[in-house]
Parts: C-alpha cells; structure tokens; sequence
C-alpha cells in the first residue's frame, strides 16, 4: 500500500515539474444541433431579461377565452386534446371535461383527472413560455389582443401535472426543464416556435440551454402546429 502511495505522489510530482507538457487531453465538443427547431433558434433575438415592472395577468386578457371560436374554452379544449378516456359533463356539449386519463409528458407519470374541488389541480394547463417570461422578453411591445391570443394559444398550451407545473413556475429552459428527459427535445422545440411565432427573444443563457438540449437531438422539428415554415 504504501509502494503504491509513493507511485502516485511521484507522479504527481513529475506531472507538476513538466507541466504536464507530455500530456494531450481530448475534449470533444459538443454536438451541433440540427433541425427545423435549431434554425428556427438562430432566429431569435439574444437580449438580456426586461424588468418585471408592470407585469399582471390581467395584460394578457381573458384566462382561457374561446379563441377559436368553437363554443369552449381554452382550458377544457386543451384537457379533451391531452387527456385520454374523456367524459364530458352532461348538458356541456361535449365541452366542460369532467373526468379523464392523463399521462404527463413533463414527468411521465399518469395521473387520473376528476373535475371538483380539491381534484382538478391535479392536472393543470402550462404554458410553455410563461406569461411572465414572456412579459420580459418582448410581450410588453405587443398589444393587448395579441397578448391575449398567446395566453390562449393552443402551441402554447399543455396539460401539465400539477406538481411539476408548480416546480416548473415561470422558469425558462435555462431554469427548468422537465424531469422526463425524453420529452426535453420536444420541450424547448415548442418554446422555440412560441417565441418565433410572436417574436419575442431568448437570453443568452436560456440560447445555450435549448441548444443543448437540440444538441442531444439531431433533426428535432419544430410543432407541426407552430404554423411556421419548415415545421413538419
């Protein structure tokens, strides 16, 4: 043991005379990401964080107005979309979603949804760009209409499960990504399509991290509902 210990202290010592002149480490870099979702990336203004001055949801219009016009809100629309095995509640005409299945692609887990008191926060609506990380990056120079149109946005709208919805906040995807890392690529490519399709802009932190994210996912297309070219 103690031959051995004086093996790696001579090392050592000879590494620090040489300065490890000797010694060549490779460092690979890191893939470069490919796909719709990445150029689509390269399109978006890289600006610092806006103040939060004046943020309120109330600059964002109606919560969950019927912007599509097909007679039911934004939330049940979204919840008849992400759910599986969904009852309506009588009388509604197959709009107020009263019970269903859900299998959140944020953390994998399925999670059983019973409209009430106590019961329909377990599954509830993200959006993919918060609205507060919206407001601080370009939403304030939007009008009220078109903030109104991206708080109801189908594209940026999922079910989420509550608790992870809670833990994700208004962070963005320098902050927080889902803790299923299957869904990551898929993730960031829809925030990518949300901040282009409005025109808002990323931070250099948040640039970095999808495209880290897209760096693990060669070819990640955008939404094939962003509406933007090139999405598939």
């Amino acid at each position: 043991m103690r031959d051995r210990l004086l093996g790696i202290v001579l090392v050592s010592a000879a590494l620090a005379l040489t300065g490890c002149a000797g010694l060549q480490v490779r460092i690979d870099p890191a893939p470069l990401p490919t796909g719709d979702a990445a150029t689509a990336l390269t399109t978006l203004p890289v600006k610092g964080r806006a103040l939060r001055t004046g943020y309120d949801r109330e600059e964002f219009g109606q919560s969950w107005s019927d912007v599509d016009r097909n007679g039911c809100d934004q939330r049940n629309d979204v919840l008849a979309r992400d759910l599986t095995e969904v009852e309506y509640r009588p009388g509604t005409h197959s709009c107020v979603v009263q019970a269903g299945t859900f299998t959140d692609p944020y953390s994998g887990r399925t999670v059983p949804f019973q409209r009430g008191r106590g019961t329909s926060d377990d599954v509830q609506i993200d959006h993919v760009v918060a609205l507060a990380n919206a407001w601080q990056t370009g939403a304030q120079q939007l009008d009220g209409e078109a903030r109104e149109r991206f708080a109801n946005d189908p594209l940026n709208l999922m079910a989420a499960e509550g608790e992870v919805n809670q833990q994700k906040g208004d962070g963005d995807a320098a902050t927080w990504l889902p803790p299923a890392r299957g869904f990551r690529c898929a993730y960031v490519a829809r925030q990518v399509a949300v901040k282009a399709k409005y025109r808002l802009w990323v931070t250099a932190a948040e640039r970095d991290a999808i495209a880290g994210v897209l760096g693990a996912c060669p070819g990640q297309e955008l939404p094939p509902d962003s509406g933007i070219a090139g999405a598939r």
